[in-house]
């Protein structure tokens, strides 16, 4: 092969890798939409049921959203190997990640409580929780600051 054939090679590897990350990130896009209008409506439709003095919503979607990223992160990723990619894009980081942050964070920890990676799970969940809980107290305080 003379080098203007593996530039021509080359070239054609790099608009397919961008056309590849073009159809993800609308998949991840559409996914997120979809993701954050079931949010709505589920938690709107919980608190419609039970009232506001407790976050039921929140806590019914952040559930779910746990369980469907558990179920749909072995179906895809495990089972389904032909179909990884698009759907993954779509479902696990899109719709869920609309549909709930939380499912991401539990899907993490998990990994890394399996790989036996103890400390780093349970820093991962202490510092969460702590430093999101302050990084809102500070968002809160800087607004009303205003």
């Amino acid at each position: 092969m003379n080098l203007k054939k593996i530039k021509v090679l080359l070239d054609s590897i790099e608009v397919m890798i961008r056309e590849d990350e073009m159809l993800n990130s609308l998949l991840i896009f559409l996914g997120a939409g979809l993701g954050g209008i079931f949010r709505y409506w589920i938690s709107n439709s919980i608190y419609w049921l039970v009232g506001r003095q407790f976050p039921y919503g929140t806590l019914v979607v952040n559930v779910s959203g746990c369980f469907l990223m558990g179920l749909l992160f072995v179906l895809i990723l495990e089972r389904f190997d032909g179909v990884g990619p698009q759907l993954r894009s779509l479902l696990l980081i899109g719709f869920l990640g609309g549909y709930t942050t939380f499912s991401s964070f539990s899907i993490e920890t998990l990994n890394l409580f399996e790989s036996g990676a103890w400390i780093s799970a349970a820093l991962n969940v202490f510092l969460s929780v702590l430093l999101c809980i302050v990084a809102v107290w500070i968002g809160v305080m800087g607004a009303r600051q205003l």
